[in-house]
This record gives C-alpha cells, structure tokens and sequence, in this order.
C-alpha cells in the first residue's frame, strides 16, 4: 500500500475513465458492432484525446462535446460503418456512461471526512451536468470545473489551476485522481499530490513527472487520506 498523503483538502477527480466508464458507452452499440465494439472504443478515445491535445496546440479551441463528435465520425469512417442511428447512440450514450463500481461508495465515505471534492475535466459544462446527475452523484461534489472556463484542454497547467483558484488553497493540499497517465503527469507537474488510478495495469509512461501513488481502484482513496 503506497503512503498515505498528508495536508489534503480537497480531492479532485478526473471525469472520464476515472469516474465514469468509457468502454460502456460503446456496449449501447454492442449489438450492431459484434467484436467491432472494442476496437472502435480504443480507437474513438485515442482520437478524442488527441483531437483535444492538437487543438491545444494550434489554438484552435472546440468544446469536448464537438470533439467527441468529430472523433467519433473518424473512428467509423476508419473502420468503414456508415450508421447514422449508431453514431446518434453512442454520441447519447456520453450524456450517461455508467460509473465504475466502487465510484458512488468511495465519493460517499470521503464526503463524511469532510475534504471538500471537485471534478475537474475536459468534458462541457453540459457533458457533466448530465453525466453527474445521471449517475446520482452531483449532490456529492463542491465543485465540477470544466476546462471551457479557460479554452484549453489537459495537461495544461492552466487547467489544474482552476482548482486552487476556485478553492483558494495549495497546490500541494489537493489529492488528483486520474486514471489517465498522461493526466496524472500534468497535474504532478503542477504540484498536486497525484493517485494514478491504473485500472488496466499499463506501465508508468515516461514524463517529467510522477504520481504519488498508484492505485487499481479508486476505493483505496480513503485509506490513503487516513
């Protein structure tokens, strides 16, 4: 068990593949993709982020919910599917992925320590509102800070700022979540104390930054802040 963190005040999560499920968006479209699914799951997502790191760095800023889109129609057209109805499900679908299991335990028991806890995404201000309310979460959280309050996605240092302005602390006294290493890097590198939540068991990547912990469940949260 990594060591438990010490000074935190507030807990900050990523949104999609930390909170919420990715790969059960594309289960709505299972039946119509057969094995297809997970191949079109890998491929939309690595085109979303890199759709988004790419408009970062023309300067070309489009909100989350346009890039999804226009990631999604990439992903089918590489792999030949020309469904509109589909592309109208899964699109749907990201108004409400499922949550990981031990999500909606875990934002629980933190909310009784009384650390205050934030999203902080790349998703629209009406991407989390829908998914936040759709998982019966968005009671639970003090703030939910979308990256279209500054116009440029992850890892930008200008994004993770938006959480010790909002919350007027130290860097230092905010716990990260993510389970996106690119994600967890960038926020390190600002000066967060960082848990990658390495889900699928990949290695560190290779970036000036590291996590303070990794874990392979989020419900391993309270014990490191205890």
């Amino acid at each position: 068990m990594p060591a438990p963190m010490s000074g935190i005040s507030v807990c900050v999560f990523d949104a999609y593949g930390t909170l919420f499920d990715l790969k059960a968006v594309v289960e709505t479209g299972r039946r119509v993709l057969g094995d297809r699914a997970d191949e079109l799951s890998g491929l939309w997502r690595r085109k979303q982020l890199e759709y988004s790191w790419l408009r970062s760095l023309m300067g070309r800023h489009s909100d989350f919910w346009h890039v999804t889109g226009e990631s999604l129609d990439y992903a089918l057209k590489a792999m030949s599917i020309d469904d509109p109805s589909l592309r109208s499900r899964l699109m749907e679908a990201y108004l409400s992925p499922a949550t990981y299991p031990e999500v909606k335990a875990t934002i629980e028991k933190l909310k009784t320590t009384g650390h205050r806890l934030a999203i902080l995404s790349n998703g629209s201000p009406t991407m989390l509102t829908s998914a936040t309310k759709a998982a019966g979460l968005a009671e639970h959280f003090d703030a939910v800070l979308s990256v279209e309050t500054v116009g440029i996605y992850k890892p930008h240092p200008t994004v993770y700022r938006l959480v010790t302005d909002h919350f007027d602390c130290q860097a230092a006294n905010v716990a990260f979540l993510s389970s996106n290493g690119w994600d967890a890097a960038g926020a390190s590198a600002f000066g967060f104390q960082v848990v990658w939540v390495n889900r699928d068991g990949l290695p560190r990547d290779i970036l000036p930054a590291v996590p303070h912990a990794e874990v392979t469940s989020l419900a391993s949260l309270p014990d490191l802040l205890s």
